[in-house]
């Protein structure tokens, strides 16, 4: 546990510090180009990582996806010890006090929040006096937080920079992406391995087309999202990913792998024109003094968004397996032609392969049992894509409050 708390305290600001290197960097005619290399290792890092992940655990065993990140590790310090510039307002910040009781607030408020939504279901939610006292912390932190951050002159969370529309309406739409990015990504690996029953190896092979489609479109937008309004291409990546999540909600018991090749691969696709349009045409705008908080804020919304996404759609995921079970379960009665046949048919099978009658019953009723199981689980995560497209038209309209990004975009101030 206190691994992963220093893994997070390292590696939060790595993100939003790096995009807003690029964007203090580059003139605003390579900014499209700098921005799809960034994002090749930000869309395509997660769909590799399970790929990878399936090789390490199955070939070598699990502890090696924590060894294998220590060479990157040196290798990334290295480079950026080499060729990142300067920061040239190092010996300012230097005389800036740590805002440690922002952080604190925050970690209180995100903290609380992700266990009430991660362990709400199986301790009943409100009634359990451990996740009502969470979510009264939860609240009461986010306020203290805001009151704070809004308070002090350089604050953890610059909450100020929302003043830029942009910046406001592309953090909400990154929230959204963040979901569906990680969030909905979650789930496929979850069907294939409890539904289709496949190796960690298997999984990730099945998402390694997805992630290879995400790096190809990346690196071609980069040369085209200077020339397109952004708003154009986050509509159509929007729409895309909508698309393939309905087509995913198609999924049956007898979905395989080529079911879910091409919506896979069109998934890895559509959100790359979310992806790299959205960082343009949320940050664009900015000032060049505003840039890098409003790239931390944009990258926190992001990390939440996959975050508490992944939290809300496992508790979903529960919520409607159940809806489900119940309402298949009302049919199963004794009374029943179709499940006294089943049975039958069930029980004959086990009997032709030497079982006694009264075993073969029992285990009869075991199997019609787990294919309920089995049915409601499938009907469960196809609701969830249902859930993720729906959210990624709804958010649609924060488009009209975007700056155009790439095609006649004002450039930041200081190029």
């Amino acid at each position: 546990m206190i691994s992963r708390i220093l893994q997070g305290l390292c590696g939060g600001g790595l993100l939003a510090k790096a995009q807003a290197i690029l964007f203090e960097t580059f003139p605003p005619a390579e900014q499209g180009l700098a921005q799809a290399v960034f994002g090749v290792g930000v869309i395509a890092g997660p769909a590799i990582g399970p790929t990878l992940g399936g090789f390490l655990v199955d070939g070598l065993g699990w502890r090696w996806i924590f060894f294998v990140n220590i060479p990157f590790g040196m290798l990334a310090v290295g480079m950026a010890w080499l060729f990142l510039p300067k920061d040239q307002g190092k010996n300012k910040a230097r005389n800036q006090a740590v805002d440690w009781l922002g952080i604190g607030l925050l970690i209180v408020a995100v903290g609380c929040m992700q266990t009430v939504l991660e362990e709400g279901e199986q301790d009943d939610w409100f009634s359990s006096g451990f996740i009502t006292s969470l979510a009264i912390a939860s609240v009461i932190g986010l306020v203290l937080f805001i009151w704070w951050e809004l308070k002090i002159a350089h604050p953890a969370v610059d909450l100020r920079v929302l003043r830029h529309r942009s910046l406001a309406a592309g953090s909400f739409l990154s929230a959204i992406v963040g979901m569906g990015l990680y969030g909905a990504l979650f789930a496929v690996p979850i069907f294939a391995q409890s539904i289709l029953q496949f190796t960690a190896t298997q999984t990730g092979l099945l998402l390694a087309p997805g992630a290879l489609a995400s790096a190809i479109v990346m690196v071609m937008l980069g040369k085209l999202s200077t020339k397109i309004d952004a708003r154009i291409l986050i509509a159509i990546g929007g729409v895309g990913t909508a698309a393939v999540m309905f087509d995913l909600s198609n999924i049956t018991i007898n979905t395989g792998t080529d079911d879910l090749f091409w919506p896979l691969v069109w998934r890895g696709a559509f959100t790359v024109l979310m992806f790299l349009p959205l960082s343009l045409a949320t940050l664009g705008p900015l000032p060049k003094q505003d840039i890098s908080a409003g790239s931390g804020f944009y990258n926190l919304t992001r990390q939440l968004g996959g975050s508490v996404g992944i939290a809300l759609l496992t508790t979903l995921l529960d919520k409607r397996e159940a809806f489900h079970q119940a309402i298949l379960l009302t049919d199963l009665t004794p009374y029943s032609p179709a499940t006294n046949e089943r049975l039958n048919i069930l029980q004959g099978a086990l009997q032709a392969q030497g079982m006694d009658a009264a075993k073969a019953g029992q285990q009869a009723l075991a199997l019609l049992q787990q294919t309920v199981n089995t049915q409601a689980a499938i009907l469960s995560f196809a609701d969830i894509f249902r859930v993720v497209g729906v959210a990624f038209l709804c958010s649609l309209p924060l488009l009209l409050f975007l700056g155009k990004g790439g095609a006649g975009a004002k450039a930041p101030v200081g190029h």
